[in-house]
């Protein structure tokens, strides 16, 4: 009887990876890279940042509930979300200007994947040793002992997790005051749950499934690879120079035979994705460099030219294969493609920042009644009813002024005035970072015109002045209708 054949496998199962430590220029990098990005997310929420006795003194806080966004001395408030979305499309621009210039660098350095995930492989070297210590580990039996070391070590991990939800959420509340209450279990049911959330993530994704979210689960890897080109500057294994492999005693008895790699398989030994960087350009690759500097110290023992693995263009690579001298990075970074995604970026940047600079602390929105829109009264008047919102964003209370332009005859109330108060203007003041509702009643003389256009203008009293300007209609009968 034949035996069924066995199943077929659609999927390779995932081969653990254990980078193997490296010094050097681009690991130092990193080291730095991390440190400050890690520093910038923990350490922000408790920087403070005065701004009178009416706001909030925490430097960076998104306060969702007065609806408010604060980063040092800017305050964007719901209007303004042009601002946000100019600094998201900046941002945006931002990775395909970095990606044109110097490839998957925010891969390989600032991403928060990558940023913890190599902060959770320090912590295996700590607990487990370097490569080939944790690759003994990862095949000797359970027993009390590897059971122990995974304990402490998963505990560690989530000591990070933990750290990293609970430093999150301090970006949407004044960070002591939500820390007290969070730990006192007062702080609000969606604390507890993004905490959680964020807990888990980060201690799943950095500390087991690592290069598998780079490789599968993200899809920046194929938009990046789709704006790479021949002159885009990325990691580059130079074959050309460095095949057919072989030993270093085959390359001292045959030198012609051989070229520059030995065959170490340090480059692949360092790789936090664990791919193999000669195969040439691959998603796997993040462009992390770590492979450059492995080659490079292997090159100075065994007494050849750094740079068989190296930052280059596959345009440069082939002039140098040809002969030829090899551009300096910084010519190879500039060319037309980068160029444009700089003025791009430059242009938003500089909008945004005069948009900053010129943007009043005062406005002012009027929303008219629809239904009914107007009333005729019995002096032979119409009325017609607006709700303004009155908005100061100084942190100080200010007296402001409303009154009407371009509306001849017509006088104003507020729904706590009488009638027989109304007038051309009205004084209010309005409170520090508040919106002051106002309902509003303007009556006027009917005349031959239907609709009126108008503005209601408000100004400021204060010796800084300032003021905004919103139009609208005034609504009237028809004719036949006035009749």
């Amino acid at each position: 009887m034949n035996k069924s054949p066995a199943p077929s496998q659609f999927y390779e199962k995932r081969r653990a990876v254990f980078p193997k430590a490296i010094d050097g220029r681009f690991r130092r990098l990193k080291w730095a890279i991390m440190a400050a990005t890690l520093a910038v997310y923990y350490i922000t929420p408790w920087l403070r940042w005065h701004r009178g006795p009416y706001s909030p003194d925490q430097a960076v806080l998104i306060d969702l509930a007065h609806r408010r966004f604060y980063m040092f001395g800017i305050e964007i408030w719901p209007h303004e979300f042009y601002f946000v979305a100019g600094l998201l499309i900046m941002a945006g621009i931002g990775l395909f200007l970095v990606t044109s210039a110097i490839g998957r660098a925010w891969c390989g350095y600032t991403c928060p994947q990558t940023v913890w995930t190599d902060l959770f492989q320090h912590v295996d070297r700590l607990i487990d040793g370097d490569r080939n210590a944790q690759l003994r580990l990862q095949g000797a039996p359970w027993g009390p002992a590897k059971i122990l070391r995974r304990t402490f070590k998963w505990s560690i991990y989530l000591a990070i997790s933990f750290g990293t939800g609970g430093a999150w959420i301090l970006y949407f509340a004044d960070a002591p005051t939500l820390l007290r209450d969070f730990f006192a279990l007062r702080a609000p049911s969606v604390a507890y749950a993004t905490v959680g959330v964020l807990t888990f993530v980060t201690f799943w994704f950095g500390g087991f499934m690592r290069e598998q979210v780079c490789i599968y689960m993200c899809p920046w890897p194929r938009i990046q690879t789709a704006m790479l080109d021949e002159k885009s500057l990325i990691v580059t294994y130079k074959d050309w120079r460095g095949e057919p492999r072989g030993s270093v005693k085959k390359a001292e008895k045959e030198p012609e035979k051989f070229g520059d790699c030995v065959d170490c398989n340090q480059c692949v030994a360092v790789c936090p994705t664990g791919i193999d960087i000669r195969e040439g350009p691959q998603i796997g690759c993040i462009t992390c460099a770590l492979c450059i500097d492995a080659c490079d110290k292997v090159m100075a023992q065994v007494g050849r030219t750094r740079g068989l693995i190296d930052y280059a263009t596959l345009e440069d690579s082939a002039r140098e294969e040809a002969g030829a001298k090899p551009l300096p990075h910084y010519k190879l970074i500039w060319h037309p493609r980068t160029l444009v995604y700089l003025g791009a970026w430059s242009a938003i940047g500089f909008a945004l920042l005069f948009a900053l600079g010129t943007r009043t602390h005062i406005d002012l929105s009027v929303a008219k009644d629809r239904n009914p829109s107007f009333m005729l009264l019995s002096d032979g008047t119409v009325r017609n009813a607006y709700t303004l919102k009155l908005r100061n964003m100084e942190a100080r209370p200010r007296e402001m002024e409303i009154s009407l332009h371009d509306l001849p005859g017509g006088v104003m109330w507020t729904d706590d005035m009488p009638r027989s108060a109304a007038t051309a203007r009205i004084t209010r003041k309005v409170d520090a970072d508040q919106i002051l509702p106002l309902r509003v009643f303007v009556t006027a003389p009917t005349g031959d015109d239907t609709e009126t256009d108008f503005a209601f203008e408000l100004r400021a009293m204060d010796k800084e002045g300032g003021g905004d300007t919103a139009k609208t209609r005034f609504d009237g009968p028809e004719e036949n209708e006035h009749d």
